[in-house]
């Protein structure tokens, strides 16, 4: 679901974290920033370190971002979750926004050509971003 940002609309996505939904949301917050919104258990669940955030959010001008720790039954399988596509206005907006997403990640790809039309990023949660110019 989108919702209207000042008669338009932005991106909003689903993540499961399983288990490292505050840390990811807290992280998205300094590339994106926005506000952050959690829902936890009021009590310890077997398998969590922490209190596992049922319903997380992170809402900022560009993108919402939506999260869980809890996880489907088959579990989070990395390579079966989605790419985020995000498009940029600008080539120095998207490698401002790359160089926040890596982090300490390294990654194979060039992503310093800015004739490049879509750049591909996996960022250090294991989330694929695909950036657009």
């Amino acid at each position: 679901m989108t919702e209207p940002n000042n008669g338009k609309f932005v991106s909003a996505v689903f993540v499961t974290f399983s288990g490292n939904c505050r840390k990811a949301l807290t992280f998205y917050q300094t590339c994106f920033g926005g506000t952050l919104h959690f829902e936890t258990f009021e009590k310890e669940l077997q398998g969590y370190t922490e209190m596992p955030v049922v319903s997380g959010s992170l809402v900022s001008d560009n993108i919402i971002i939506h999260g869980s720790d809890l996880v489907h039954n088959e579990g989070r399988i990395l390579g079966n979750y989605l790419s985020i596509f995000l498009h940029c206005k600008k080539a120095d907006d998207r490698q401002a926004l790359i160089e926040k997403l890596k982090f300490d990640k390294t990654n194979s790809s060039d992503t310093n050509d800015d004739s490049q039309r879509l750049v591909e990023i996996t960022d250090a949660f294991d989330v694929r971003w695909i950036l657009g110019v």
